[in-house]
């Protein structure tokens, strides 16, 4: 092995040990938090737990509150995989699925499965956004990313003339952003006991029937 494959060989190892090391932080934060809380969390304590040094953790995320939008960051995605919400396949599908009808029902299972993962994340960080401008912040970035979310998707619904009249993209949008609430999948699922599978037939019908002619 010449010396040059060998430093491009052990640099892919480094990486490769990096982001596993930056996966376990990010999954024993998540447990962290939703267990003691926000405030309840140190970074010292999801270190130990991993077996790293707390410098290692700060270099990565910077600070607690970093840590906190990078669990926010992976519970929507589902991974640590580096391609944009917006390059994924479900991406793709939707936005080639010609029957506007079928396409608000894939993008219901989409949110759905996103939920499951997102919700009591999303709940924490919007309590303890309440008492922490630090975690103020990450709430912030957070609505406003879904918001940047939802006017894409509206708007791909307006340029394929898909939306009833009377709906412009902006109304799109914020009824979008009103049906991802997370109190709506707390209160239905988590609290009445709906099945996210019976919440998805209902989040699909009420979008059908408040977007589409």
């Amino acid at each position: 092995m010449s010396d040059d494959v060998k430093r491009r060989y052990d640099s892919s190892g480094r990486q490769e040990q990096a982001r596993r090391t930056r996966w376990a932080v990010v999954q024993t934060a998540r447990r962290r938090f939703l267990d003691h809380g926000y405030a309840g969390t140190t970074l010292a304590a999801v270190a130990e737990e991993v077996g790293v040094s707390v410098e290692t953790v700060y270099k990565m995320f910077a600070n607690k509150a970093g840590l906190l939008k990078a669990v926010v960051d992976a519970s929507v995605a589902g991974d640590d995989e580096p391609v944009p919400m917006a390059e994924r396949d479900f991406v793709r599908r939707i936005q080639e699925e010609r029957d506007p009808v079928r396409k608000l029902r894939l993008w219901s299972d989409h949110i759905v499965d996103v939920d499951r993962r997102t919700v009591a994340v999303e709940l924490l960080v919007r309590d303890a956004a309440a008492s922490d401008p630090a975690a103020a912040g990450v709430w912030e970035q957070m609505v406003t990313e879904k918001l940047t979310g939802m006017a894409m998707f509206a708007a791909h619904l307006d340029e394929g003339a898909h939306l009833r009249p009377g709906v412009a993209a902006y109304d799109a949008r914020d009824m979008l952003a009103a049906y991802l609430s997370p109190d709506l999948y707390q209160l239905l699922v988590n609290r009445q006991g709906w099945s996210p599978e019976r919440f998805g037939r209902w989040l699909s019908d009420a979008l059908v029937a408040a977007l589409l002619p």
